[in-house]
């Protein structure tokens, strides 16, 4: 949540500068937006990877969403609260929403000034926004959403179904259905308030709170209190059968689709999600959230499974026939990696799938199939060393080298430093980096440190090089 200690600070030195200002004969006036010490906000965080994506100028640390949504029209109307630092003077800054119509727009309260920029929402505060400075901005809006048009994983954004909704994607998705600085690099907490018809499910991340009905409406609410990447929100309406339960006495809840019988492949993996949980925490350190869960999903455009924070989304190709807990040992190991631990930029991401890949290999021998090893040598046997891990450029963000070969640099890594050393640096990282984000080069120095050996070359070799690796 936002404090008006910020506030208080940042309006105290303004009126120092405007005083000292005057001193010299130069006129300050903090009301104008464009006044010294402000300017506009970047309209693009420069990621190569997703064009476009996040703003610059703030820090968002809460988002506040209420949600109204009609499967029967398509519509949605919503009233998202952000709040937000200023990371430097800002005369207006911009927020990413794809198509919707924004009603209104309030800053601290006062009408602010918007204008739509393709995907973009501009907005000009009344008064510029001194750097340091606590501010919230509330914007009205609706419209009929859209899918994204990223195509990385398949389609994603904002899937109408035959009774609801999907909401899900990477590497984004979430401003096809409310305003967000959408970069994994400004991760916050959220507040998620969904209004549906009497009857359906609403599903999203985090802790569930009091449902409430009226006049043949129900609103779910749920809660993340741990700072999440905007890709990582999602939002499930349709005909659901919930199961809620606890965990080490954190709420559980898992939902299938009403259609599906309880003894479904879906429903029997996502009831093994707290033992899975629980084995991957002896390996990676204490699991990283307040809430556990799973979603699954019948929708067939959805063909990848999503480690939406405290609960993933599975899509339906991963259930043809039996349960399958390698796809929930993956997506629940990336709430150490990838959610809690978080990337700075999307060159990184060997970062969230080689060890969630790698928790594959952990769990299939935990679960007594073959050995990480045994996995290791098939795997190395059958990779293309052409394509590397490190930097895959866009067009493989979600290619073999990232998954296969991250998951052949983890084992390999654990078979160069041995076992004590390997799982204390896995356990250090997620400790000292919990809430955060890091980057290749950050993970390298702490495995360096924690292991005491000179890493570089090896980690040259394994990410990025050109032929195999030899063989720790």
């Amino acid at each position: 949540m936002s404090s008006g200690a910020g506030r208080r600070r940042g309006v105290a030195l303004a009126v120092a500068v405007a005083a000292a200002a005057v001193l010299v004969g130069v006129a300050v006036t903090r009301d104008g937006p464009d006044g010294p010490g402000f300017r506009p906000g970047a309209a693009d965080l420069g990621d190569p990877y997703v064009p476009g994506s996040g703003n610059g100028g703030y820090d968002v640390t809460h988002y506040r969403l209420a949600i109204r949504y009609d499967p029967a029209t398509d519509r949605l109307i919503g009233r998202t609260e952000i709040a937000a630092t200023a990371t430097q003077g800002l005369s207006r800054f911009n927020l990413d929403l794809a198509g919707l119509t924004v009603d209104e727009v309030t800053v601290d309260g006062a009408r602010a000034e918007h204008r739509r920029a393709g995907d973009e929402l501009v907005v000009t505060p009344p008064r510029g926004l001194p750097q340091g400075d606590d501010f919230t901005t509330a914007v009205s809006y609706a419209g009929v959403p859209a899918p994204s048009g990223d195509g990385a994983l398949g389609l994603g954004g904002f899937l109408h179904t035959d009774d609801g909704a999907i909401a899900l994607g990477q590497p984004r998705s979430a401003a096809t259905w409310f305003p967000v600085n959408d970069h994994p690099s400004d991760k916050a907490t959220y507040d998620i308030e969904v209004t549906v018809p009497e009857g359906l499910t609403a599903l999203s991340n985090g802790v569930p709170g009091q449902r409430s009905s009226a006049d043949g409406w129900v609103t779910w609410r749920w809660a993340e209190r741990f700072p999440m990447a905007s890709y990582l929100t999602t939002l499930v309406v349709g005909d659901y059968r919930v199961t809620n339960g606890t965990h080490r006495g954190l709420p559980l809840v898992t939902a299938v689709p009403a259609e599906l019988p309880a003894d479904s492949p879906q429903a029997v993996s996502l009831a093994r999600t707290g033992e899975i949980a629980d084995y991957l925490a002896t390996r990676f350190g204490p699991y990283p959230f307040a809430a556990y869960g799973g979603v699954a999903v019948t929708d067939n455009r959805i063909g990848y499974a999503l480690e939406t924070q405290s609960r993933p989304v599975y899509g339906p190709g991963f259930f043809r026939a039996e349960p399958n807990l390698s796809v929930v040992a993956h997506e629940l190991a990336h709430q150490w990696f990838g959610n809690s631990v978080a990337l700075s930029s999307w060159r990184d991401i060997w970062l969230n799938e080689g060890f969630a890949s790698y928790a594959e290999w952990l769990w299939e021998e935990h679960d007594g199939g073959r050995s990480a090893q045994r996995i290791f040598e098939a795997q190395y046997a059958a990779t293309d060393w052409s394509r590397p891990t490190l930097d895959p450029g866009p067009g493989q963000l979600f290619g073999t080298a990232v998954y296969r070969r991250g998951a052949l640099t983890v084992h390999a890594l654990r078979r160069t430093v041995g076992d004590d050393a390997f799982f204390r640096v896995l356990r250090t990282w997620t400790a000292q980096r919990r809430d955060d984000n890091a980057t290749t080069d950050d993970f390298v120095t702490h495995a360096e440190r924690v292991s005491g050996r000179d890493l570089g070359p090896f980690f040259d070799a394994w990410l990025s090089g050109t032929t195999a690796p030899e063989l720790p």
